[in-house]
């Protein structure tokens, strides 16, 4: 499994306030198949890079529902609460560019809520229900964004010097674009944004996850002819350990997530 080969911009230390993957109280769990578990095969897609920000009406096909959103940016006032502003202006950032949940993938496989915030430097990943930081990450540290080509909710960041983020959001569209104006404000480099139905991402530091995406048909089609047909996106994980030596195992687990072609349930 390859790693995508990006150039680090500038050397960061170790992850701010890194979010803890075994926390006791995690607020969902993937339902996921049995290991080795064969899945279909998708044939890799063609890397399309994007050059301004227009893709998202051309590569990847978007959902209804994204098609005639207004967009407001924080879309849970947070100069209306203390306890979030406190936590931007420790590391010296006061302008909110985007605020929303979300839900963000670890690296055990689990899903957990969080409060994502933007500002002019930096990306804030929050417990909503203590209202406290879990990571910061500076915006000069941010590669590339990776999507599907299908009308999915899924959303993964590249950090090369630190770790990766995969996350669900029903604002992806504009969550990159927030990140892509706010880059170009502050330097030359302008942010990669990449569509394919395989892609990996660094999970952790010693843990590289390949994600499939297929568009599948609604089982209950097949069951019901007259009934209404629907289509989703179905999530598919390969994971490799690896060390500096290269990899050490492997293990593939197919997991079932599906994102309808609604907005997700948050």
């Amino acid at each position: 499994m390859s790693r995508f080969q990006s150039h680090r911009r500038i050397p960061i230390r170790d992850a701010q306030h890194q979010d803890d993957d075994d926390e006791a109280n995690a607020s969902e769990t993937l339902a996921n198949g049995d290991e080795d578990q064969g899945c279909t095969k998708l044939r890799p897609s063609d890397h399309n890079s994007t050059e301004d920000l227009e893709p998202f009406m051309g590569v990847k096909v978007r959902r209804e529902a994204s098609r005639h959103r207004d967009y407001r940016g924080d879309y849970i006032d947070v100069p209306s609460r203390p306890s979030l502003m406190k936590i931007i202006r420790k590391q010296g950032d006061d302008k909110v560019l985007f605020a929303d949940k979300v839900l963000k993938f670890t690296a055990s496989g689990k899903m957990k809520r969080r409060i994502l915030i933007i500002t002019d430097f930096a990306i804030y990943m929050v417990d909503p229900e203590t209202d406290t930081l879990k990571r910061r990450i500076a915006l000069a540290a941010v590669d590339k964004f990776c999507l599907s080509e299908l009308s999915d909710n899924f959303l993964a960041i590249i950090i090369p010097t630190e770790y990766d983020m995969l996350l669900a959001s029903t604002r992806k569209t504009q969550i990159v674009t927030v990140l892509v104006e706010a880059n170009k404000s502050t330097s030359d480099y302008e942010l990669e944004v990449v569509f394919s139905n395989r892609f990996e991402y660094n999970a952790s530091a010693d843990l590289v996850k390949e994600v499939q995406f297929e568009e599948v048909e609604d089982s209950s089609k097949l069951r019901n002819p007259k009934a209404k047909s629907q289509k989703f996106v179905e999530l598919k994980i390969e994971e490799s350990q690896v060390s500096k030596v290269g990899e050490i195992g492997r293990k593939r687990t197919r997991y079932a997530i599906r994102s309808q072609t609604q907005d997700l349930k948050r």
